[in-house]
């Protein structure tokens, strides 16, 4: 069988997204907070939380809410914020590529909390959102939201319209993480 040959000396040249490319390298992960309660007066969040020693930046790829069956809920978007409560961190984290060996591990915690009181302290409250029970909320970010060392993206999730009522709901994240050098 003949090769075929390119007559007019192309360079072969293909793209791909960022986040594939990311995958391939090793340095994108998705990680889930389950089981987030609050109503009755409280809230529950989730955040990535780049540690100050981390050593990368953080690149929010994605978030998701879902499973808020019970109430329509509020979400506030928090950058840089101190979150309320006493946060716990997620073991429901991993590379997307998993055909290396050892797995990649990521920098940034996922951290998260339920049935907690008050509001984040600090930071920017960059946007917020309604959702109605039963609705999942997605958004794809593209890595537009960048956490220095020290740095955090967090979901903060409320019902003011009707506090006693009881929910739970999941958050879902993907990002990726690169060295800070040339940031």
């Amino acid at each position: 069988m003949k090769e075929e040959t390119n007559n007019m000396n192309l360079p072969e040249i293909a793209g791909i997204p960022i986040d594939l490319y990311r995958s391939m390298q090793g340095r994108f992960f998705a990680g889930l907070a389950e089981d987030l309660q609050f109503g009755n007066g409280t809230s529950a969040w989730a955040s990535l939380t780049n540690p100050m020693d981390s050593g990368v930046n953080l690149f929010v790829w994605a978030w998701a809410i879902t499973d808020v069956l019970d109430t329509a809920y509020r979400v506030q978007i928090w950058m840089n914020a101190m979150m309320p409560g006493i946060p716990r961190i997620s073991l429901n984290v991993a590379p997307t590529n998993t055909a290396y060996m050892p797995l990649p591990v990521p920098r940034v915690r996922l951290e998260y909390a339920s049935m907690t009181a008050g509001e984040p302290v600090g930071g920017v409250k960059a946007f917020v959102r309604r959702g109605q029970p039963g609705v999942s909320i997605y958004s794809v970010e593209d890595g537009k939201f960048i956490c220095p060392p020290g740095g955090s993206f967090a979901i903060f999730l409320s019902d003011p319209e009707t506090p006693q009522i009881r929910a739970s709901g999941k958050i879902f994240y993907q990002w990726w993480e690169e060295e800070t050098v040339g940031i």
